[in-house]
């Protein structure tokens, strides 16, 4: 009798995919949380997946800090185009043209915190009552701590000592008016299986993973890009390197790493022996030891 096995991308494919159909099953309005970074792309492509050879039925949620990468903008609308999907767009200008928001200044000045606010009015315009993401438990501490479906109160904050238990694969997606869920099917993946999964299934992202020579700042162990936002601090200098971004955010918060891998191949390779996290380059998670889960707990992704 033959039998049949699933190897470890198989099994962590299938369990993404299980929990997505979960979320178009129990909710009515989910959309997906879309940065343009290597993990939202995969969740996207997992959803591709699971309804196939329909479309994705669910939106693409984009929070435009005006402060993007241009290269993870053009992937965007090109990725949106060929798929076929909705793009909703929130904007941290117009939070801040409205006084939702107040724009930081300083050194360290950053739109990342900004998003929270954007985040909120953007699921509450549209109704939205579950919210993908790419999140990883072995990205962060705080990250760890959160469920496969992360309840969120009238607020949009997140409570993470009143979180559901999730046994057997079931799923409680029960919620009060107002309420609703952040949803992250790829809890259980690392940033090495997200690679492999990308390589084997030969999924296109932004030219910013792979290495690239670019103009760049050494500030605080990494290097910041150059941009019309880089305000030079003394005795910096910018220099020309050869790098590419192991996770992507702002321009202005997230760190490259001097680097040759310039295919998937070099990219696993170069994943596998470093000893370093991914989140360590961007500087928007060193401002405190908490800092990410402070943001989370009103409503950060």
């Amino acid at each position: 009798m033959n039998k049949y096995y699933l190897d470890h991308l198989q099994e962590l494919e299938s369990e993404a995919i299980f929990v997505i159909r979960e979320v178009v099953a129990q909710f009515d309005r989910p959309a997906i949380l879309f940065s343009g970074g290597k993990d939202s792309i995969v969740v996207t492509n997992l959803a591709k997946k699971a309804f196939w050879p329909a479309r994705i039925p669910l939106p693409l949620i984009h929070i435009d800090t005006g402060h993007n990468f241009p290269e993870t903008m053009k992937f965007r609308d090109e990725l949106v185009e060929e798929l076929g999907v909705q793009l909703i767009v929130g904007s941290v200008q117009e939070s801040i043209n409205e006084g939702r928001a107040v724009e930081e200044t300083g050194l360290n000045a950053s739109r990342n915190e900004l998003q929270i606010v954007t985040l909120l009015d953007t699921i509450e315009k549209h109704k939205i009552d579950a919210a993908l993401g790419g999140a990883r438990r072995d990205e962060e501490k705080a990250r760890a701590k959160e469920r496969f479906f992360s309840h969120r109160d009238d607020f949009g904050q997140w409570d993470p000592k009143n979180q559901r238990p999730e046994l057997w694969n079931i799923f409680n997606g029960r919620k009060k008016m107002g309420e609703h869920f952040r949803v992250f099917p790829i809890s259980n993946w690392t940033e090495m299986d997200v690679w492999n999964y990308i390589r084997h299934e030969n999924i296109k992202i932004p030219s910013l993973y792979f290495a690239h020579e670019r103009e760049a700042v050494y500030r605080d162990g990494t290097w910041l890009p150059q941009s019309e936002f880089l305000v030079l601090r003394e005795g910096e200098t910018i220099e020309t390197k050869r790098m590419r971004f192991r996770t992507l955010g702002d321009i202005t918060i997230t760190g490259g790493i001097e680097s040759d891998a310039d295919t998937l191949d070099k990219i696993v390779d170069e994943v596998s022996a470093s000893r370093s996290t991914e989140r360590g380059m961007r500087s928007d998670d060193k401002r405190s030891d908490t800092s990410m889960e402070d943001r989370k707990k009103q409503g950060y992704f």
